[in-house]
């Protein structure tokens, strides 16, 4: 005898299993999150989604400062030396064929900051990308692995550095008034601070308080999701404090805002933090968008628009957004992406669309210029941030003497 469900109990069946797939895929989506450790940043990430209260007006110019920020390791993969050397001469060679043609609102050709590991150090090395910034395509700057390190022997490592980046290649910028040298910082392994769950790949707990004794400005490693060593603080420009006795210090801050001072132990710039989303046939995954370029993960306008619209800025003055992207521009399997097509489609992107002169202005910056420029925003000071790409920071003594410094509006 067969018992009909009836249209009725049809219904409640297509519901109750509507209901439960409905619910294996947000399990699924959310064991998916959970591995990828977005459960550290999910508040803030919230946060920013329903925060509003900071956005430029309509009629304001928007102002896009876009900087590209290089883990630059020729030893890659435990490189031979022929190989190290192509390597870069390869970046050398392609990089100005690159970005011919392409130029911002001021002129200025795509830049590159190349963070150049100490423990990959050879002069001809950093001879050759001397030639390759003096021309205008980028700045070098410093990157460092270690592990189960301690104060002593990071304050040798970087000391090291440091002297010959200064007397052999005139490659960092010089504080005038102490005659030491400055720098930004990408720390290897995304480990700033001592900032994996199992302490591998750093064991310096006061290593903010290192860099700032040792002339580093600003920190460029984040975001490094999905790592372990993300903070919780994403989307942001803020000043960090250390404790000398605890890892990941830089997990919040105080934000640099207009109208501030300059204060913490160590400026954190971040990149763009988001979730976006894929289609896997006409089912939609999260994806994490953290701004890394790779082949496997070109910089398509859809990305682009995201960095855009994530807006990281200094607080107060969110016409001025702030896009910082990276890389690791010497793996090989990354290099035909990152020195052809689409890199060069990323950068006519952005002139076509964020440098009409109106709506936006598209501004190619190092990270030093972006730090400046972030410093001439807490200041007080407005309009076109052209003017302020060497306000605190000097250039490199290989880029010839700084353009005369805008005077601070306050307290510069």
């Amino acid at each position: 005898m067969r018992i009909g469900l009836g249209r009725k109990g049809l219904i409640i069946l297509g519901l109750t299993s509507l209901l439960a797939a409905a619910l294996v895929y947000v399990g699924v989506i959310a064991l998916g999150l959970k591995r990828r450790r977005v459960d550290i940043w999910w508040g803030d990430y919230m946060r920013h989604l329903r925060d509003k209260a900071d956005l430029p007006s309509n009629s304001q110019t928007r102002h896009i400062m876009f900087c590209f920020v290089d883990h630059y390791e020729p030893r890659w993969g435990k490189a031979d030396y022929a190989t190290e050397v192509a390597r870069v001469d390869r970046w050398v060679d392609e990089y100005p064929r690159l970005c011919a043609g392409h130029r911002d609102a001021d002129g200025q050709a795509p830049k590159h900051s190349f963070f150049f590991p100490s423990e990959e150090y050879r002069p001809t090395h950093i001879d050759k990308l001397v030639a390759l910034c003096a021309a205008g395509y980028g700045e070098i700057e410093i990157h460092l692995h270690h592990d189960n390190d301690t104060e002593a022997g990071l304050r040798a490592n970087l000391g090291e550095f440091i002297e010959r980046l200064v007397n052999k290649h005139d490659a960092l910028p010089i504080d005038a008034k102490t005659g030491h040298a400055l720098w930004s910082f990408v720390h290897g392994n995304w480990a700033l601070d001592n900032s994996r769950d199992d302490g591998r790949w750093c064991g310096v707990n006061n290593e903010l308080q290192i860099l700032r004794d040792m002339g580093c400005y600003a920190d460029f490693t984040l975001p490094s999701a999905p790592s372990d060593t993300q903070t919780s603080t994403i989307n942001s420009i803020y000043y960090a404090t250390d404790d000398p006795d605890k890892p990941k210090s830089h997990d919040s801050g105080v934000r640099v805002r207009v109208g501030g001072q300059r204060g913490g132990d160590l400026m954190i710039i971040q990149g763009p933090l988001s979730l976006r989303w894929k289609m896997r046939g006409i089912i939609p995954i999260p994806a994490i968008e953290n701004g890394d370029i790779r082949a496997s993960n070109p910089p398509s306008p859809a990305r682009i628009d995201s960095w855009i619209n994530t807006g990281v800025h200094v607080k107060g003055r969110p016409e001025w957004i702030f896009i910082k992207i990276h890389t690791h521009g010497t793996q090989q399997q990354d290099m035909d992406s990152l020195l052809g097509p689409p890199v060069g489609k990323m950068f006519q992107y952005l002139e076509e669309k964020y440098n009409d002169g109106e709506k936006f202005q598209l501004h190619y910056v190092s990270a030093r210029e972006m730090y400046n420029i972030i410093r001439a925003a807490e200041a007080g000071n407005e309009g076109n941030p052209n003017q302020f790409r060497d306000f605190s920071i000097p250039r490199p003594g290989y880029q010839g003497p700084s353009r005369t410094p805008v005077a601070a509006a306050a307290g510069e």
